[in-house]
């Protein structure tokens, strides 16, 4: 047990009731059913219920130590009721405090590791996942923390977010710290910034990879401008920054970084640059090769295809070499490295390569499609829907990508959600068809991936993108067993090919 006031030190605040030196608390909560003796109950402001209309039943249910964000009269509390051991504070944002707080309750578990933080549009899972596979190849025990879920010492976790509420945070960090874990490697979102996540956390690297109009709705950012402002947010808790030199408003982000910087890049001069770029399309092997220079020299293989995985990998070397990974360490662990659902090439044979790929918006897609032209298949087909309960932005902008460079697609169903899967791919056609795009429409995405596959022509890449690694369909609020690789060597299997 500690004394509140213990769990203070990174908070500013003011008393509004009680003496904080008073009670003995041991856990933090922010679900006031779990609020009784011995625990600190945040209160927050949530999208539908604000949390301090709790404060009286929490103190019924023995809870002393609270930490409010409204003053008292704004929801009715009456102080001079309030039992003389209650402690509440009153703090600017509860979000933050809530951070601050579960680092103290887990007892600083980020201090004790070296913490590399990954933002961007894309490349935060792939790059992680390169990141924490060549320090474990090297020796090392890491945690790792995104999209995918969390693992560590063989443990996965699964997660709802990227980047999950600061307690789970904390809380992952400490099991994994308590397991011997030396090196932790995160997705950190705009919206963990926004929302004061990953507050009470420096990054020892923070890596910005790139970033495009993305993540801005309802529920998600204003606009483009608060967008960039909270990736660029990274910088600002991070001891060094790495950050890719070739991506949109580099420059503008580089220049107001308030800590070390180091740059990586392929068109540009910078500190770490990879040129010699050479794509593989062979029977036995499809990646791609090139050469580092710079503030280390390298020469890298992988079976991981494409540009944009040159600078995943780059954002990878720059870090490893930072932290001092020997480099014969890194080339040899590429040749092994994979990625669950990105770039993953699934089935092969003498007619057709099928890969999944988790690109779900215009610029992922642009990406992986260009990418895979440039292995010169017969005809590229790429089988996608889009997600519901999104910005319409994106489906319309992945129409657009698929009339630019596929030769035919595949139109299906990608966690409709509340929506109806016709209605989505009707927003996806009315961009893709008056751009020429050559289609057909199958909205069950089984049937969409064994027709794909059944009608391939000799020389064929099918790209089955949009889930990755996801492993459910999300169908008006039921989720279902459902991943994209099964349903490939599945659909190999059924009609032999």
């Amino acid at each position: 047990m500690a004394k509140f006031a213990d769990w203070l030190n990174d908070i500013q605040y003011e008393t509004v009731h009680g003496d904080t030196s008073v009670p003995d608390v041991r856990e933090v909560v922010f679900d006031s059913r779990k609020a009784v003796q011995g625990t600190v109950f945040n209160a927050m402001k949530g999208a539908n219920v604000d949390a301090h209309r709790f404060i009286p039943a929490v103190i019924a249910q023995g809870c002393q130590a609270i930490v409010i964000e409204e003053d008292p009269s704004a929801f009715g509390l009456a102080l001079e009721t309030v039992p003389a051991e209650v402690a509440i504070i009153r703090v600017e944002n509860a979000r933050a405090s809530l951070a601050a707080l579960s680092a103290a309750r887990f007892d600083h578990p980020s201090r004790e590791m070296t913490v590399i933080a990954i933002t961007g549009t894309k490349g935060k899972t792939t790059t992680a996942h390169m990141i924490q596979q060549i320090l474990e190849d090297a020796g090392e025990k890491v945690g790792c923390i995104g999209t995918t879920g969390v693992e560590y010492c063989g443990h996965h976790l699964p997660t709802k977010n990227t980047t999950p509420e600061s307690y789970d945070l904390q809380h992952y960090f400490r099991m994994m710290r308590d397991e011997g874990c030396d090196y932790v490697v995160m997705e950190a979102s705009s919206q963990a910034f926004k929302l004061h996540r990953v507050d009470a956390i420096t990054f020892d690297y923070g890596i910005f990879t790139n970033i495009e109009p993305d993540h801005i709705g309802p529920n998600e950012h204003a606009d483009f401008e608060e967008y960039k402002y909270y990736k660029s947010c990274i910088f600002k808790q991070s001891r060094v920054g790495i950050i890719n030199l070739d991506a949109d408003y580099a420059d503008e982000l580089l220049a107001g970084a308030p800590c070390k910087m180091f740059t990586y890049a392929i068109d540009r001069a910078a500190d770490f640059m990879a040129d010699n770029i050479e794509h593989v399309n062979r029977p036995d092997f499809v990646g791609i090769r090139f050469d580092v220079s710079g503030h280390t020299e390298l020469e890298i293989k992988m079976d991981m295809p494409g540009k944009y995985n040159v600078y995943n990998a780059m954002a990878a070397i720059s870090v490893l070499s930072l932290i001092g990974i020997p480099h014969r360490a890194i080339m040899s662990a590429f040749r092994r490295v994979h990625v669950d659902g990105r770039t993953q090439i699934v089935f092969k044979n003498d007619t057709m390569s099928v890969l999944v790929d988790y690109a779900h918006n215009e610029m992922a897609m642009e990406n992986l499609l260009s990418t895979l032209r440039e292995l010169h298949p017969k005809r590229l087909v790429v089988v996608f829907g889009c997600g519901g309960n999104r910005a319409k932005d994106r489906r319309y902008g992945m129409g657009k990508a698929a009339a630019a460079f596929a030769d035919f697609s595949i139109l299906t169903a990608d966690n409709s959600r509340d929506e109806e899967t016709t209605d989505i791919i009707a927003d996806i056609k009315s961009t893709l068809v008056p751009a020429g795009g050559q289609y057909v429409e199958i909205p069950d995405r089984r049937e969409a991936i064994e027709y794909a596959m059944t009608h391939a022509e000799k020389g064929d890449m099918i790209a089955v993108i949009g889930k990755g690694h996801e492993d459910y369909q999300e169908v008006k609020g039921v989720r279902t067993h459902f991943l994209d690789r099964e349903v490939i060597l599945e659909t190999a299997a059924k009609y032999k090919l």
